[in-house]
């Protein structure tokens, strides 16, 4: 069976975001790079979100913080955002410390209840 080509723009699914994976420990010098490569998948993508792996970053410090920062800001500044994935939970208490919010894969969003929760019904309450 053979399908002929069509004519016009591929399809793509805008529901998958584009997939930055981060080495080992990051150098300063590998920063403005990575940066490059959240703008590029920005644009690839027509903006959105950035699904960052911090699973390879090593130990959490600082450092690791500093380049989080500056790809959130990277992608802000191209209309976007990232969004971590596989962060260590060293790496998450010392975001929440510097008060830096990122949107981690796997967990609810603010003001959103977590899966699964429900409320108490009294009884002689209607039924919606």
């Amino acid at each position: 069976m053979s399908f002929a080509a069509r004519a016009g723009l591929l399809t793509v699914d805008a529901t998958t975001p584009a997939v930055l994976v981060l080495p080992g420990p990051v150098t300063r010098d590998e920063v403005p790079g990575l940066c490059d490569g959240v703008r590029v998948r920005l644009e690839a993508s027509g903006g959105g979100v950035v699904v960052c792996d911090v699973a390879g970053l090593g130990p959490p410090g600082l450092g690791a913080v500093d380049v989080l920062a500056r790809l959130q800001l990277a992608a802000r500044r191209a209309g976007g955002r990232i969004r971590l994935v596989n962060p260590d939970p060293g790496l998450r208490a010392l975001l929440d410390l510097v008060g830096l919010r990122f949107e981690m894969e796997g967990q609810p969003e603010e003001r959103e209840p977590a899966g699964s929760v429900q409320e108490a019904v009294e009884p002689g309450d209607p039924a919606l």
